[in-house]
């Protein structure tokens, strides 16, 4: 950089320990890195090399990225549930499942500092966890179809109404005043109970993504754009 400079952010280079563990910052670096090249194919203005740094927390930007690491996370979901189909049959498989169920809270952590290193590094908390809120919903989205799938055509006979069983026994031990009203309750249907889980899976999201958002908005970090702010102010004058 030339002296009398200054740069609100910095190349993917980013050094170790400013902000988590060397390596997730590595992984979120080339996360954006993946994400910039991607956009670069669809938008000639954006470069592989280098981005204006415009954004500035701007959140107009950010259902374009959140629908792009949606779709990974949700790619991602795909493919445990196949496990967990498989682990009906299959239990050792169910247990790879759940392995890969607490692989999700480190994705959207790997993913929202990414978006964060895309932002120009800086972040604050409610922005984050409606990052964090829209990127479980999205992968909800991508999933709900192979969810449908197997309420509607590979679940064993009476699977949905065994899990409402188990679901009104848990409620009853809870509440068992409720039991009328869940003897009144009908079996789902295979697309209401698709929804179901959309709804679930958000409610988590929300839930989980507030312990992500305080991690991602401890402090700046370097991202991939950077800005010449002394340079824009000599040009002026």
């Amino acid at each position: 950089m030339r002296p009398g400079k200054s740069y609100t952010a910095c190349s993917l280079g980013t050094p170790p320990g400013l902000d988590g563990s060397k390596g997730t910052q590595v992984v979120a670096a080339r996360c954006s890195k993946l994400t910039h090249f991607l956009f670069g194919l669809f938008n000639p203005e954006i470069r592989q090399e280098t981005l204006i740094f415009r954004l500035m927390e701007n959140k107009g930007q950010l259902f374009k990225f959140v629908m792009f690491y949606g779709l990974l996370l949700g790619l991602f979901w795909v493919v445990k549930y196949v496990f967990f189909i498989l682990g009906i049959a299959y239990p050792a498989l169910g247990i790879v499942y759940w392995l890969l169920t607490s692989l999700t809270l480190v994705f959207a952590y790997i993913f929202g500092k990414a978006y964060k290193i895309m932002i120009g590094g800086r972040i604050h908390f409610f922005h984050a966890w409606q990052f964090g809120v829209l990127l479980y919903f999205f992968a909800s989205l991508i999933v709900s179809l192979l969810h449908y799938v197997f309420y509607r055509y590979l679940a064993p006979p009476n699977y949905l109404a065994n899990l409402m069983e188990a679901a009104a026994m848990m409620v009853k031990e809870i509440n068992p005043q409720a039991e009328e009203t869940l003897k009144q309750m009908l079996v789902p249907t295979p697309i209401r109970q698709t929804f179901q889980d959309i709804f679930t899976n958000v409610f988590y999201g929300a839930v989980f993504s507030i312990p992500v958002a305080a991690l991602l908005c401890r402090k700046i970090i370097v991202g991939i754009v950077y800005r010449e702010n002394q340079e824009n102010k000599e040009e002026k004058e």
